[in-house]
C-alpha cells in the first residue's frame, strides 16, 4: 500500500471522513510528498474537527524523530493542508483537515486564482460527484449541518421558545469572527462558471476562525458585521447553513441553488434533502393572505414552490425550511414551522460529532 492509500484509508474514518476514491489519491498526490503522507497518516482520526495534538503524540505513533516530525507537519501546515492551531501550553498542534473543515475548503477559502486553485477546482469537481457526497453525508443518521431559517419567516413567539434556530442566536453564542470567499462559488468561477452570487459571504466563529485569520486565509470582522453580513445574505437569497448543534458552532455558509454542494444538489434533484442536512422547519402558507404574485415560486433556491392558478404548491418533500420565500412575500403569507418528525438539535458542538463518530462505528 502506497502512503496516499494509507492517507486514503485513514481519512475515511474520520467523523467528517472522504469516501476513498482513484481521484482522491490525485488530490493526495498533488499536495503531500511521500514523507509527508506518512506522518499525516499518524494524525488521530477518531476525533471531532478541530481537534489537533502535539507533534511529539504523532511522532510517537510514526515511531520517528519528534524534531524532523515537527518540521513536516509546519510545511504542511504552512501550506494550509492540515489544521494547526496552538494549544494551551503555548505550543503548536495539528489536525487532519475534515470535510467541511478545511478539506476541500482551504484551497478556496482565499478566493486566490492560481495555477494550484485552478487545479484544485477540477479535481474536487470530479472527486465531489453526487455518489461520493451522498457517501459522505449519508454515513451517519445525525446529519453535521442544519438550515437556519430566514429571521422574516419565524415567529417571534416561536423564536423565543427556539432561540437556537435563529442566526443572531448563532452569532451572540461566539466570540470570534472571520468572512472567508465560498469555496462553491470560488470553484465555478475558476471553471469558467461564475455565479452572479456574493462570494465573500462564509462566517467562521472561534477556533475556526482564529484558523483562517492567522493562515491569510480569511479575515477578521467585528460581531456587527457578522449580523450585517447574515442580513444582506438573506435579502439575496442566500440560504443559512450552521453547524447542527445548539451550542458551539463554528461556521455558518450562505448558499445558493447555484453552485453550491447542499442547496444546489437538493434543486438539481440529485440527492434526497434529509440525505444531506438536517431541516428542521417547512413552509407554512397562510392562504386567506396570500395573493398568487409568484414571487415566492421565483426566488425558492431548490424549485419546491410551483405556482398554481390561485396559489403557490409547495412540495414538502424538498422543501429546506430556509425561509427565503418569506423575505419576498408582500403580504406575509409564508412562515416556516417546525416539523414534527425531527427531534431535537444536539447540544454541543463536541456531542454532535461524538455522536456521527458513535454511528460510523469509530471510537471518539
Amino acid at each position: 500500500m502506497s502512503p496516499y492509500e494509507a492517507l486514503a484509508v485513514r481519512l475515511a474514518t474520520l467523523a467528517m471522513g472522504y469516501p476513498p476514491r482513484d481521484v482522491l489519491l490525485e488530490i493526495l498526490e498533488e499536495n503531500f510528498t511521500e514523507e509527508e503522507a506518512r506522518v499525516a497518516a499518524c494524525l488521530p482520526t477518531g476525533v471531532s474537527p478541530l481537534d489537533p495534538v502535539p507533534a511529539e503524540e504523532v511522532a510517537r505513533e510514526a515511531g520517528a524523530d519528534p524534531a524532523r516530525v515537527g518540521e513536516v507537519l509546519e510545511g504542511l501546515a504552512a501550506r494550509n493542508v492540515i489544521y494547526r492551531r496552538v494549544g494551551g501550553g503555548g505550543g503548536p498542534q495539528y489536525a487532519l483537515h475534515q470535510v467541511g473543515f478545511g478539506f476541500p475548503q482551504s484551497f478556496f477559502w482565499a478566493g486566490a486564482d492560481t495555477p494550484h486553485a485552478r487545479r484544485m477546482a477540477g479535481l474536487v469537481v470530479r472527486y465531489f460527484n453526487r455518489h461520493v457526497t451522498r457517501e459522505a453525508y449519508a454515513a451517519a443518521p445525525t446529519k453535521p449541518y442544519r438550515y437556519v431559517p430566514v429571521a422574516a419567516s419565524i415567529d417571534r413567539k416561536l423564536q423565543a421558545v427556539l432561540p437556537h434556530h435563529a442566526m443572531d442566536a448563532v452569532i451572540e453564542g461566539a466570540g470570534r469572527f472571520a468572512v472567508a470567499h465560498c469555496p462553491c462559488r470560488v470553484t465555478a468561477r475558476l471553471r469558467g462558471r461564475p455565479c452572479p452570487h456574493p462570494e465573500e459571504v462564509c462566517l467562521k466563529f472561534d477556533e475556526l476562525a482564529e484558523y483562517l485569520v492567522d493562515r491569510g486565509l480569511g479575515r477578521e470582522i467585528s460581531r456587527e458585521e457578522a449580523r450585517d453580513l447574515v442580513r444582506r445574505a438573506a435579502e439575496v437569497g442566500l440560504v443559512h447553513f450552521v453547524d447542527n448543534a445548539r451550542d458551539g458552532v463554528k461556521h455558518n455558509c450562505n448558499c445558493c441553488g447555484c453552485s453550491c454542494w447542499n442547496v444546489g444538489s437538493i434543486r438539481r434533484r440529485k440527492i434526497p434533502r434529509d440525505v444531506l442536512m438536517a431541516v428542521y422547519f417547512l413552509r407554512r402558507t397562510d392562504a386567506d393572505a396570500c395573493t398568487g404574485c409568484g414571487a415566492c415560486a421565483e426566488i425558492c433556491p431548490v424549485a419546491a414552490v410551483e405556482m398554481g392558478p390561485d396559489a403557490p404548491a409547495v412540495d414538502l418533500e424538498w422543501c429546506i425550511g430556509c425561509g427565503v420565500c418569506a423575505t419576498v412575500c408582500p403580504t406575509g403569507a409564508v412562515t416556516v414551522r417546525p416539523r414534527p418528525d425531527r427531534g431535537e438539535v444536539p447540544a454541543r458542538f463536541q456531542e454532535l460529532h461524538g455522536r456521527i463518530l458513535a454511528e460510523k462505528g469509530v471510537g471518539a
